[in-house]
């Protein structure tokens, strides 16, 4: 039993490590149209559209990654108000009501 207790803290150890990245807060709003749009007011270039909230927060990690992997390769550091977190790290999801 032993070996298999050092595998898991060494594993979740390992994850810790790999899991490191940046709060980042956001603003979603209903559009006119239908759907919803988010926007971040501290990543320049942050707009995700989706048809549900959902989808918006489903698809916004991608694109904040995105912008922010474009931004290293030109050279332009993270925005200041980007604050950086390891995990583990407490979160607020959103759950729609029923």
């Amino acid at each position: 039993m032993r070996k298999v207790s050092e595998r898991k803290t060494k594993y979740r150890h390992e994850k810790k490590i790999a899991l490191n990245g940046y709060t980042l807060p956001i603003h979603i709003e209903p559009l006119e149209e239908g759907g919803y749009l988010a926007q971040s007011p501290v990543l320049p270039g942050f707009l995700v559209e989706g048809e549900t909230v959902e989808q918006v927060l489903e698809w916004a990690p991608g694109v904040a990654r995105a912008l922010l992997e474009a931004m290293r390769e030109k050279g332009i550091e993270p925005p200041v108000a980007l604050k950086t977190v390891k995990f583990p790290v407490n979160v607020e999801i959103l759950v729609t009501a029923v």
